[in-house]
């Protein structure tokens, strides 16, 4: 994947129902639709809306999907993909998540996006 646009599109394409969740919560902060050149602020809204999941125990299996969808991306993208990857989508995950309702989505996330998330809050969420 070499652009945000592109790694935008292919999740929306490949997640479409939890595209309109993560719309909503881009919606809900930005006051607007998300365009494909917003893709930092809707992975940031993705990362929210997977929160939200974990919050009431949701779809475990929907947010491992996503989570190795992300990681499989990461792992051949360009830089400009990585950062979003580490910026706008890792480093939001698990906010305000209880420890206790993290565990079981933080044993889902692959290990090189569990190194970015300690790499930046420096420990795991749990």
């Amino acid at each position: 994947m070499q652009t945000n646009s592109a790694f935008y599109l292919a999740a929306r394409a490949r997640f479409p129902d939890f595209a309109e969740k993560a719309d909503r919560k881009y919606f809900e902060y930005w006051d607007e639709q998300p365009r494909a050149e917003g893709a930092y602020g809707w992975f940031e809204s993705a990362a929210n809306a997977l929160n939200a999941e974990m919050k009431r125990e949701g779809d475990l299996a929907g947010c491992s999907e996503f989570f190795e969808f992300v990681d499989s991306i990461f792992a051949s993208a360009s830089e400009e993909v990585r950062r979003c990857i580490d910026v706008s989508f890792v480093e939001n995950l698990f906010w305000q998540v209880p420890p206790a309702k993290a565990a079981a989505y933080w044993n889902k996330l692959p290990p090189q996006l569990q190194a970015l998330y300690v790499g930046f809050h420096n420990r795991p969420p749990i």
